[in-house]
């Protein structure tokens, strides 16, 4: 499989020219050290890119997944799945409070593994994000084999300074690296934040439910950024997230759900094993290149 793709593409954002460059790679399986993102990244590198990663592989990588076949629902859990989500999200507060239509018809559609899902986000995060109707706590359901989904990872600000390290033994040359997570980054008044349990210091993080709701009187500023090794205009952070998730968008394998990933490999959720999802591309990272 190829490292990158040949062509450059080029964006224009803010008035600024980058060049974005998604890094290709097989699939990272649980346990399996990162380093093939760095590997695959240290031919193309220049001093001061930004090496953007998204947070999946990496907690993939150190083992943070979680088999929900083997969680057993409590009444909390059924009630949040069942009522709070699939019906009073799904058919009067998420059209009230314009949410995706897609999300709309995803709650509506909720399975019973649903329930074990929010049990799982109980017992990790607690009900400010098991309150939360979908992408709790940012658990990813897609990307991850069978009934296993992955949590965040581990101190992914101490992974950016890591890989930012290995770089720059390898090759001499300061890179930024990023670590982010899709769901959103808000803007509200002067106040930017975001539902997740965790964030780079300058957004407020772990507002589940109320991070939410307060995220829909406000503005969306994009994927939320997780670590960076070197200190940057948070503007500018939120900017170079944009283009990195729009970039992985068109080139990887585009799986954002577990409707997604069931459609992409053609199979059941509970069937799709790490040779399935090891057939299709994956573009864990993105370099973004000010010209």
């Amino acid at each position: 499989m190829k490292p990158h793709k040949i062509e450059n593409e080029i964006i224009n954002a803010s008035k600024n020219d980058y060049i974005v460059i998604p890094i290709y790679t097989r699939y990272i399986k649980p346990g399996e050290p990162y380093d093939i993102i760095i590997e695959n990244s240290l031919d193309i590198l220049e001093e001061n890119d930004f090496l953007v990663i998204s947070e999946t592989p990496l907690a993939i990588s150190q083992g943070r997944i979680v088999d929900e076949s083997i969680v057993e629902p409590s009444i909390s859990s059924i009630i949040l799945a069942e009522i709070w989500s699939k019906y009073f999200w799904g058919y009067l507060l998420g059209p009230l409070m314009g949410i995706k239509k897609r999300t709309i018809l995803n709650l509506r559609k909720l399975p019973y593994e649903a329930r074990k899902h929010k049990k799982l986000i109980l017992d990790y995060y607690g009900w400010k994000h098991a309150l939360k109707p979908a992408s709790e706590a940012g658990v990813d359901l897609s990307n991850a084999p069978g009934t296993y989904v992955s949590l965040l990872p581990k101190d992914p600000q101490k992974i950016s300074e890591d890989i930012g390290r290995k770089i720059m033994a390898q090759i001499g040359k300061k890179v930024i690296v990023m670590v982010i997570d899709t769901d959103a980054t808000y803007k509200l008044g002067k106040m930017k934040f975001t539902s997740l349990p965790i964030s780079i210091p300058e957004i407020r993080n772990n507002m589940g439910i109320l991070g939410y709701l307060m995220g829909r009187l406000g503005s969306i500023q994009g994927p939320t950024p997780l670590g960076i090794s070197y200190p940057q205009n948070i503007d500018k952070i939120l900017q170079i997230a944009r283009i990195a998730d729009e970039c992985q968008r068109k080139n990887g394998n585009d799986m954002e759900t577990v409707y997604d990933m069931q459609k992409k490999l053609n199979g059941d959720i509970k069937t799709i094993s790490l040779e399935m999802l090891d057939s299709i591309p994956h573009v864990p990272a993105v370099i973004i290149r000010e010209v």
